[in-house]
Order: C-alpha cells, then sequence, then structure tokens
C-alpha cells in the first residue's frame, strides 16, 4: 500500500494543520511522532518540557483515534527511523511543518533532507509561522507575515479507518515514549506548571480573549498582576497545540465583537485595547523568530563579532551559582528565580531584568545563562530566547543596551513587597523600610525580626551600583569603536524591523527598534 508520514514536531494538533491535511488529500497517510534521544540531551532541554510534550501528544492521540487513527510514537533518531519504516514499507512521501529550533533540530533537519534526496524521498514542508525561509532581508517581511495570518486555518481534514496507514509489523524500535531518566533528563517538573495539550491550551485561549485581556495593557509588566494579564499561551504556541494563524483569526474576532455602533464602555474599550497590543505581540513574535531562521549561529554566537571576547574569558561561577540558587540578595531577583522554579513562567519585565542583572552587573557571558534560563521556561522558543539573551546582553550592536536595575524594578513593580514575601518567605518578617535593600539592616533590627542577613536571606554578591558602572564602562568602550560601529550597517539589513512612513519602507534606528523590541512579552 502507497502511504506517506505525517511528521509531527512542534505542531501537536490536527486544526490549522497543512501538512495533515494535504497529505491526507493524496492517500493514507502514518502520523508519527519521534522522541529523539539526541535533541533530549542537549542543554536547553528540561524535563518539564518533555512533560508538557507527554501531555500534548496524549491529546493529540486522543483527537486521532475518535477519527479511526492512531498516533505512533516512536523513539529513535529520525533518520533512522525513517530507514526502519522504509526497509518495513515503502513510503512515498513525508509532510511537516517547517521548524526554527535550536542548532541541534536544524542539523537533524538537514539530515532529514540528505535522506530523502539519497531515497527519492519528497519532503513536503509548511511554514508554521509567519516565518520566511531564505530571507535575504526585511524589506517586505511585514506584508508577509500579514498574508500568512489573512489565510483561512485549514479545517481538520475528513479522516475515516481509511485514511491511516498501520504501522508496519516487526519494526525493532520501542512504541512508547522513553522515560525521562533513559533520555539523561533531571526528574524534576515544577509543581505549578501549566499542562500540556490542545484542550488545555484552547481554555486558556478562551479565558483570555473573553476575560483576562481587559487587564493586559497596565498588567503585563508587574509580576503580581501579569500570570492572569498576560495571556499565558506561550507554551501552546511554542509546542503547536494552537495555531499562532489560529490565535490572530479568534483575536480579532473578539476585537470585532467588541465593536458595535455605540459608544464603547471604559472596560470593553480597555479589553479591545488589550487585544490589540496582544496581536501586535504575536507580530514581534515571529519577528525574533525569524531572526534565528535567518543566522542560526545566534544560538551559540554573539550577533555582531566585534562583541566577541566581552565576557567570554571572565566567567564566575559563584556568581552564576548565587544566581540560579535565587542567592544574590536582590530580593526582587531571588523571588523571580524561585517563582520559575516553582511554576516554569515569568513575565517579559522579570524575564529580561533577570538576564541584564546577569549580563552586567553579574558579568556572564549570555550562552550558559541562556541555556540554564532555557530549562526554566517552560514556554522556550529558541528563536525568541537567544535573540532575547543577546539584546539583554548588549551583543547584538543594534540595540541600545537597557540595563534593569533589581531595587528600582521592584520599588516601579512590587512597591508593598507582596511578590517578593510570596516567594521569600523570610521577607515576610523584614520590616517594610527595609524592603527594597534588606542587607542593609543594622544587627538590631535582624534581630528583632528575626532575619539574619546572610543566612536566612544572601548579601548581595556585589556592589551593584559599582559593578553597573563598571558593566557599562567596558560595554560602551567597546561600542564605541570604530570597526564596532561600522559593522552594525549589515546587522539591521538583515535582522532590523521595518516600518512604514510616507509609502516607502525605511529601516528603523537601533534606538527605536531596540525601545519597540523591549516591549515583546516573551511569555506573552
Amino acid at each position: 500500500m502507497t502511504y506517506s508520514i505525517v511528521w509531527f514536531k512542534r505542531d501537536l494538533r490536527l486544526h490549522d494543520h497543512i501538512a495533515l491535511h494535504t497529505a491526507a488529500s493524496q492517500g493514507p497517510v502514518l502520523c508519527l511522532y519521534v522522541v529523539e534521544p539526541s535533541i533530549w540531551a542537549q542543554p536547553d532541554a528540561a524535563n518539564q518540557h518533555y512533560q508538557f510534550l507527554l501531555e500534548s501528544l496524549r491529546d493529540l492521540y486522543v483527537a486521532l483515534r475518535q477519527r479511526g487513527g492512531q498516533l505512533h510514537i516512536l523513539t529513535g533518531e529520525v533518520t533512522s527511523v525513517f530507514d526502519q519504516l522504509f526497509a518495513s514499507a515503502p513510503f512515498s512521501a513525508i509532510y511537516s511543518h517547517e521548524e526554527t529550533g535550536n542548532d541541534a533540530t536544524y542539523q537533524r533537519d538537514k539530515a532529514v533532507g540528505r535522506w530523502c534526496r539519497a531515497h527519492q524521498i519528497a519532503w513536503h514542508e509548511f511554514a508554521q509561522f509567519g516565518v520566511v525561509r531564505r530571507l535575504q532581508d526585511r524589506d517586505g517581511w511585514q506584508r508577509q507575515w500579514n498574508a500568512h495570518n489573512d489565510l483561512p486555518c485549514v479545517p481538520v481534514p475528513e479522516l475515516t479507518a481509511a485514511s491511516f496507514a498501520p504501522l508496519p509489523p516487526l519494526l525493532a524500535m520501542p512504541q512508547l515514549p522513553a522515560s525521562p531518566q533513559e533520555l539523561g533528563l533531571d526528574a524534576y517538573d515544577p509543581p505549578q506548571r501549566q499542562r500540556g495539550g490542545r484542550q488545555s491550551g484552547l481554555s486558556v485561549l478562551d479565558s483570555f480573549l473573553t476575560d483576562r485581556s481587559n487587564q493586559y495593557r497596565g498588567g503585563i509588566s508587574s509580576p503580581l498582576s501579569a500570570p492572569t494579564a498576560c495571556s499565558r499561551l506561550s507554551p501552546y504556541l511554542a509546542f503547536g497545540c494552537v495555531s499562532l494563524r489560529e490565535i490572530v483569526h479568534a483575536t480579532r474576532r473578539q476585537v470585532a465583537s467588541l465593536s458595535p455602533s455605540s459608544p464603547l464602555s471604559p472596560g470593553t474599550s480597555r479589553q479591545k485595547q488589550g487585544l490589540n497590543a496582544f496581536v501586535s505581540r504575536l507580530y514581534w513574535h515571529c519577528h525574533f523568530i525569524q531572526k534565528l531562521e535567518s543566522e542560526p549561529q545566534l544560538e551559540y554566537r554573539n550577533l555582531h563579532r566585534g562583541y566577541d571576547g566581552l565576557r567570554e574569558h571572565d566567567w564566575n561561577q559563584a556568581h552564576f551559582e548565587a544566581l540560579t540558587s535565587a542567592r544574590t540578595g536582590w530580593p526582587l531577583v531571588d523571588a523571580c528565580v524561585t517563582m520559575l522554579h516553582q511554576t516554569g513562567w515569568l513575565n517579559f519585565r522579570m524575564r529580561a531584568m533577570l538576564v541584564s542583572v546577569a549580563a552586567y552587573p553579574l558579568w556572564l557571558d549570555w550562552r550558559p545563562v541562556g541555556h540554564w534560563l532555557a530549562r526554566q521556561f517552560l514556554d522556550y522558543e529558541p528563536g525568541i530566547h537567544w535573540s532575547q539573551m543577546q539584546m539583554q546582553s548588549g551583543t547584538t550592536g543594534i540595540n541600545v543596551p537597557r540595563i534593569y536595575n533589581p531595587i528600582k524594578q521592584a520599588s516601579d513593580h512590587d512597591p508593598h513587597g507582596r511578590f517578593v514575601r510570596r516567594w521569600l518567605p523570610a521577607m515576610r518578617r523584614v520590616p517594610d523600610s527595609w524592603l527594597f535593600e534588606p542587607w542593609r539592616m543594622p544587627p538590631d533590627v535582624q534581630a528583632a525580626c528575626g532575619v539574619q542577613v546572610g543566612v536566612d536571606i544572601a548579601m548581595p554578591v556585589v556592589d551593584i551600583d559599582l559593578a553597573t558602572r563598571e558593566a557599562k564602562a567596558r560595554l560602551f568602550a567597546l561600542r564605541t569603536q570604530s570597526g564596532v560601529k561600522s559593522a552594525k550597517a549589515a546587522i539591521v539589513e538583515k535582522h532590523g524591523s521595518r516600518k512604514k512612513d510616507t509609502g516607502r519602507t525605511r529601516r528603523k534606528s537601533a534606538a527605536n527598534a531596540a525601545q519597540q523590541n523591549s516591549q515583546l512579552d516573551l511569555g506573552f
């Protein structure tokens, strides 16, 4: 029997799945997901990602069973899986979505391309986001993003038992997902993380569109309000439980429903503004993924090569351990790390603050910090993650560095210490007057409140004002060098955002781009 393989990757749904829809129109399909040990051995992989994946695969498995089919989950390197399938029962084509993942998946996809050419198998790939393969520059990119998301969502194809090809018999590989231990993953799974699967994703989408979106504008910066004000859709986008286009369409429909001929109430107006702001952030979501698509080396090499050597040779393991163990001594930083460890999520401003603290006062190279944070973020999306790691660390060469002071951020976004006291129990005993700088408490105050600095709460690892001044001086001394300045134009041409101005497209200044890009909500 002639059949095709639908290779599921980070597109764990049936709705708006053009690869499945197209393959099913050509004949029987074998629906396949491959757990690849080499991918899960990468330093950005964590057990929480794997558990979210398994939950999403269960949803997909049930959806296919309801249509008379089955999702086959095999463990092995994907070219070896294809080898065995092809030897047992030759297939005619592979259908999948394009993926802009880490370097391991990029190399894997190149290996699959070579395998397909060697076996004369057609591999049909389809765009999943508004990301363009082999893009030369950013002129007209926004128009292409709009064109992708203006297309109607592809419906679930009409499927019956006859639509599915069986798994060939005597296949010599595991047909159940590997355990985390078999993949070498740490057993820890954040107890308060979001759960995977399309049904959970649709529930989160509905609650955001109909209720929580009225908090979006003005609510996403503070770690107090952000957990409900943000859409919380980012992990479902990262794993493809819902499609970007599906979210864009649903948001536009909700905006349209809030636009009657009569004047809007203040609450409705606020909700509409929030939804429009959310759509703009979906655009920026793809803008950053496009950077990694166009320059895969962004994951492991400075975007601007003039910054090579800036921090790489000054690694301070004690600083890194203080950060990762929530013992920097700055309460807001340590509270954010604790929340991240418990939930797998943090809002965009606090993520930016963590990277800024790592990059400037702690003077840590962005690569190891980025791998650690990738494992902490349930919604880890390589294109957004590595672009933001470099932007917040000042190595893109085109963005004005934004250096966050954690003491000021605490004053602005947690003025009464509710967030810090929730996640750092010792801080509940610290008087309000010492909330932002508890290490300055005199010994008698420490004794009175029962908190010993250096024991119950950490002493700051560095003097933040002095360390930040020194970091700025080193960074800006490099930025002013003629060779560094001259190399910026080529980066703007390839990666800089564009905006329309009186009928022509022009490049944004680096300062404007940094200002707008910094508002990207990494966690939506």
